[in-house]
């Protein structure tokens, strides 16, 4: 009697929904049995000692590398059983907080590391390139100049093929009694989310302008009702000094409503209004040939008066000094000794 063959791995790997397991097939009972990997396990102490040890020979393939790029050593992490990544900060401009990993591995018995790779990776304070956005999610409302070709999107749930209904009465049963239409029109979700959009922007009832006031676009002159489905609930105003040309909500509103009243009484509020028609206007004759001379102010001229009779009793005592008649003013007269 023969004891029954063990079965006989053929390394034939099965996906299961992101894992990859082993399956080792019995080809003389055609079943097998699967074998799934074990978690990466920790290096025993000699191996560990080995790739922690080779902090230097790590620096230098980055040397090699890339230059003197290589900063402070941040760590060494073990991978698994026989591979460690020694991280470095990396020093290159433009490239603030990102690191050096460098990969080494050492097998059972090793007494030195090989190196793997070494990579630039961003560490936790690296400054990174925001997210990938796709083209048709980045364009924004203003980004269209002119000149620019913008098209909609294959898909665009805006807009429907011209053929099917849109649920606007005006334009379906214009396009029928004509028999044409349009290639693409506005969809019911189209226009649903353009009234959403008017309704909640800068000229809608939420809008501050529209709060300060009690008068809407509904009752205004200004404002010429849409066609169509659109034309229950907006208009365009047509008022130069308000939003001409733009798409209003029947509730918003402004100060130049066309039955805003004219403010009562006119002139200052604070006076009674001043009228000049009852004043006579004369001109002032003006004298062909002769100059007007200068007046002095009455201040002026007082204070002119009193300083000229001041100086004229300090000069008097002087002027008015008596005459000496004495012996030593006398002059001899030359006629007297003849």
């Amino acid at each position: 009697m023969t004891a029954p063959r063990r079965p006989q791995p053929t390394g034939v790997a099965a996906l299961r929904r992101g894992e990859a397991r082993l399956s080792v097939m019995d080809s003389s009972i055609g079943t097998y049995e699967s074998a799934t990997p074990g978690a990466p396990g920790e290096p025993s102490d000699a191996v560990a000692a080995v790739l922690g040890g080779a902090v230097e020979q790590a620096r230098r393939a980055i040397v090699e590398f890339s230059g003197e790029t290589v900063g402070a050593y941040l760590g060494v992490t073990f991978q698994d059983e026989a591979a460690a990544t020694h991280r470095f900060l990396a020093v290159m401009p433009g490239y603030q907080g990102w690191q050096w990993a460098v990969v080494v591995a050492a097998y059972p018995g090793a007494t030195h590391a090989t190196i793997s790779e070494v990579v630039l990776v961003p560490g936790p304070t690296a400054l990174l390139a925001p997210a990938w956005v796709p083209w048709e999610q980045r364009i924004r409302p203003g980004d269209l100049g002119p000149g620019d070709l913008l098209a909609p999107l294959p898909d665009d749930p805006r807009l429907v093929p011209g053929f099917v209904a849109t649920g606007d009465p005006l334009i379906d049963d214009t396009a029928i009694e004509l028999g044409f239409g349009r290639r693409r029109v506005l969809s019911a979700f189209g226009r649903d989310t353009a009234a959403q959009r008017w309704h909640d922007g800068d000229h809608g009832p939420t809008a501050a302008m529209a709060r300060a006031t009690k008068r809407v676009c509904r009752d205004c002159g200004f404002m010429v009702p849409l066609s169509g489905a659109l034309g229950g609930r907006f208009g365009v105003c047509c008022n130069e000094l308000s939003a001409d040309g733009e798409v209003v909500d029947f509730f918003y509103g402004c100060g130049a409503h066309s039955d805003t009243p004219a403010p009562h009484g006119s002139g200052s509020p604070a006076y009674d209004p001043f009228d000049d028609g009852v004043l006579e206007v004369v001109e002032a004759p003006v004298a062909a040939s002769t100059e007007l001379e200068p007046t002095v102010p009455e201040s002026a001229a007082s204070e002119s008066t009193e300083s000229e009779s001041a100086d004229s009793e300090s000069m008097e005592p002087e002027s008015a000094e008596p005459e000496s008649t004495g012996p030593e003013s006398a002059e001899p007269d030359p006629t007297a000794e003849s």
